[in-house]
């Protein structure tokens, strides 16, 4: 598949994000891509939203997967390209749709030249949230076709086109999403006495949020408490009523991120004490770290060497990604494309250059080719 297909297809998918589990018309595109193959060695079937296609290799002693995630992001897009999106509140900001249509190419790849090995290419929705890797790992399929290795792949914008990067042992790390809600006695602005204040409650919370890592984390380690968003009351004389914080936990180790929910759960309890409130915690979804395996990693950096396409060292990063519960249970990697865009992952003017889909399809298919299990 030549790159001007590859644009197509990553055109129109760009054209159809949807939030996860609620990619319906994205699931139908894809698979009508894939039946449009030679089916004589492919086995396809459906899991909700996502997709598990199978290639039966020659001699099929072993079997590769490999992972595409397929939903976006609720983001309205400010690119100005000529194929923006058509669900105005939501947005491929961070690549999917380049991840879904290297799949594609691989696939078809593949089906023109079968692989020695079985391939399990796998389309898995909700990676944004609530998080799709791990059910999808639990699914009856994943069971029956469950691979000896995995791999995936994510787009770098900060990375110039011709270039991959990943890195032994931790990649990206441990991550939980945060929502605290408030409740306490709302009333006029004029008698304060006669009310529980719930935006100075929230206020006061958000700075004792900023004593976890600070205090309550070895200096050697490293974590991160954030709140991205506040909201509180409804105009500006009336005292507040409720009010909720919403954020996010990142951590290294997996053991620290419990040290910094139980560490929430008591400041949230000296809040209600102190503001007579009541307060409640979800750690939304929680992704596991991204732990690469160093065996497959060298024989990454060997194959690219191959194909000559550069390979980087890359840094840890506090990114989630919860292709980290499939590296837990099965041996792997990820690893970065580089894109080369001056917007950066979850912008509403991402624009990575579609000459990378190339560049993608190409390291896939030969680590797919040349993995030693």
């Amino acid at each position: 598949m030549k790159l001007d297909s590859l644009t197509k297809i990553r055109r129109e998918l760009h054209q159809i994000p949807e939030l996860g589990f609620e990619e319906v018309k994205t699931q139908a595109y894809l698979l009508n891509f894939i039946q449009s193959l030679p089916q004589e060695f492919l086995t396809v079937e459906t899991w909700k939203t996502g997709i598990f296609v199978r290639i039966q290799g020659t001699e099929g002693k072993r079997t590769i997967g490999y992972r595409a995630d397929i939903d976006g992001l609720p983001i309205v897009e400010e690119t100005l390209l000529p194929f923006p999106s058509n669900h105005k509140s939501n947005m491929h900001a961070c690549g999917h749709d380049f991840h879904m249509t290297i799949a594609l190419g691989l696939l078809d790849r593949l089906t023109k030249k079968r692989p020695t090995n079985n391939v399990l290419v796998i389309f898995q929705p909700a990676e944004e949230g609530p998080g799709g890797a791990l059910p999808m790992l639990q699914s009856d399929q994943m069971k029956k076709w469950k691979p000896d290795v995995i791999f995936a792949l994510h787009i770098a914008p900060e990375l110039p086109v011709g270039t991959v990067s990943s890195k032994e042992g931790l990649l990206f790390a441990n991550t939980s999403e945060l929502f605290i809600d408030l409740k306490g006695q709302g009333g006029h602005a004029a008698y304060p006495h006669r009310t529980k204040d719930m935006v100075v409650a929230a206020s006061s919370l958000v700075m004792d949020l900023q004593t976890i890592v600070s205090r309550m984390v070895n200096p050697i380690d490293s974590a991160v408490v954030t709140i991205g968003k506040i909201t509180g009351g409804t105009v500006q004389n009336v005292i507040a009523e409720t009010a909720r914080l919403e954020g996010t936990i990142r951590t290294v180790q997996s053991e620290t991120m419990d040290v910094i929910k139980n560490q929430i759960e008591r400041l949230a309890k000296a809040i209600e004490l102190r503001f007579d409130c009541k307060t409640s915690i979800d750690f939304g979804s929680n992704y596991y770290q991204v732990w690469n395996h160093g065996k497959y990693v060298k024989q990454f950096a060997e194959v690219m060497d191959k194909e000559k396409i550069t390979y980087m060292e890359a840094e840890e990063a506090m990114t989630g990604e919860d292709f980290g519960y499939m590296l837990k249970e099965i041996p792997g990697f990820m690893f970065w494309l580089g894109v080369d865009s001056p917007y950066g992952l979850h912008h509403s003017k991402l624009n990575p250059k579609e000459e990378a889909l190339e560049v993608g399809v190409q390291a896939v298919e030969q680590m797919v080719r040349n993995f030693r299990i």
